[in-house]
């Protein structure tokens, strides 16, 4: 596709961030964005470069499991401009809060993980892996 009157088509913006156009729409319905996409002549939407770096932010934010809500709240915070960056600040510091305490569960499972696999793994090159954790017989 081709840039619609100086910004970026639907399409473009879709490849551009991995996003699907229903996703785009929906963010769009959600109020999402940090102000209103414009339209061409034709109605089509035209999107801003900084749409796209918006989009990717938020990206972010759902890879790292911030909701729906919070992210519109967010949005919401941004769009009314200065004067609440500790309100933003806050917001962000409890996501970051959410997301070491995920990394620290994930760092945890993994490691019990890495522990299985080295037993397994001694095991199989032992020759003594079979029954390794087989159900037993009239349990």
């Amino acid at each position: 596709m081709t840039r619609n009157a100086g910004g970026l088509s639907i399409g473009q913006v879709a490849e551009r961030t991995g996003l699907s156009v229903h996703a785009l729409r929906f963010f769009e319905r959600e109020d999402l964005f940090l102000g209103p996409i414009r339209r061409s002549a034709g109605g089509q939407r035209v999107y801003d470069p900084a749409d796209v770096e918006w989009l990717l932010l938020c990206n972010r934010f759902r890879d790292s499991g911030m909701s729906i809500a919070t992210m519109k709240r967010f949005a919401e915070l941004v769009r009314s401009g200065p004067g609440n960056e500790r309100e933003r600040l806050a917001l962000l510091e409890e996501h970051e809060r959410t997301v070491q305490a995920r990394i620290a569960e994930l760092s945890a499972s993994l490691e019990i993980i890495h522990d299985k696999v080295a037993t397994y793994r001694g095991h199989v090159e032992d020759g003594t892996a079979p029954g390794l954790w087989s159900p037993t017989p009239g349990r």
